[in-house]
């Protein structure tokens, strides 16, 4: 997405206006450390470029800098096309595995990290800075033997999210910066493991992933209202496990809860299939879609989600 010969400014405008059209105010974009490390003018200026498209269509930017989840072994250039029927066959991690195993290599993260959050530090398009997308997911259900297992990844992100934090602080952002829980026991302080005590104590606002019914939403917002600061959610919406738009929006609307489904246009990432359709792809066109809002022409998925996401948004 974010390479010189792949940026597709017409296809970002087109999506994020069907986006918009919907009354979202706010996109979520994953960025990559091997863009910054080969070509690092250029990547400010596409970055420059995205957040003006999104702008034009009244939609504010969280850009992610660090994602722990599916490819281990990221490379630059020409990528490869997806696996027929699977979840996001080749989304790249970044950093891959070679960089978290060779402490050595951490150094140049920092002048990704600095050089991009000081460019846009005061920027009003950018809402806030996602550090570190799932640190410790140990892939287990896709690349899980080729990864780090999660104990082992998560003691290795710690210290590294630490100096994330201080290096992104150090380019005095304006912006609220954050990093979000997705697994765990968040009931009491006993209870956090240490990498999500620092991610929930060290963020300015609280972050979160929950997959799960209303219930199961509740439940996490309960215990994650006791940190005293705004909560985001900054991915929700399965609708094969019950996090739909229409159980769970109209509460995160009531309880002033910002919210990021996951997925917007059914294209490369083919997350329109479940997780499951790594172990057994499935056909073009699954029986029910996963994640995604429209179809590669613009067309809602369902006309009533797209109805009910419009009406919550001119709530006051």
């Amino acid at each position: 997405m974010w390479q010189a010969d792949t940026f597709d400014e017409k296809q970002i405008a087109r999506e994020i206006g069907w986006l918009s059209s919907t009354g979202m105010n706010s996109v979520r974009v994953f960025l990559h450390d091997l863009v910054w490390e080969q070509d690092a003018l250029g990547f400010l200026n596409r970055i420059d470029k995205f957040l003006g498209l999104a702008r034009r269509h009244r939609i504010g930017v969280m850009p992610v800098f660090f994602d722990g989840v599916w490819h281990p072994f990221p490379t630059p250039g020409r990528q490869r096309e997806p696996e027929p029927g699977v979840h996001n066959s080749f989304w790249l991690q970044s950093p891959g595995v070679a960089v978290l195993r060779d402490s050595g290599k951490f150094s140049r993260l920092k002048a990704y990290v600095t050089g991009v959050i000081g460019h846009f530090r005061d920027d009003a398009r950018i809402h806030l800075w996602d550090l570190w997308n799932e640190p410790e997911n140990p892939n287990t259900g896709n690349y899980g033997p080729r990864d780090i297992p999660r104990e082992e990844k998560a003691k290795i992100v710690l210290p590294l999210l630490a100096k994330t934090f201080l290096w992104a602080r150090s380019a005095r952002p304006v912006q609220p910066l954050t990093s979000g829980v997705w697994v765990g026991d968040w009931s009491s302080d006993e209870k956090l493991e240490p990498l999500h005590r620092l991610q929930l104590l060290t963020s300015d606002v609280i972050s979160f992933h929950r997959y799960a019914s209303l219930v199961g939403t509740r439940i996490s917002v309960g215990f994650l209202k006791r940190f005293g600061r705004p909560l985001v959610c900054t991915e929700y919406m399965a609708r094969g496990v019950g996090s739909t738009f229409r159980a769970i929006l109209p509460y995160f609307r009531r309880e002033r809860i910002a919210a990021y489904s996951w997925g917007s246009v059914a294209g490369k990432s083919q997350t329109i299939y479940p997780w499951d359709s790594w172990q057994n792809p499935y056909p073009p066109e699954p029986p029910l879609w996963f994640h995604d809002i429209f179809r590669a022409n613009g067309t809602p998925y369902d006309q009533k989600e797209v109805e009910l996401i419009r009406k919550l948004s001119k709530q006051p």
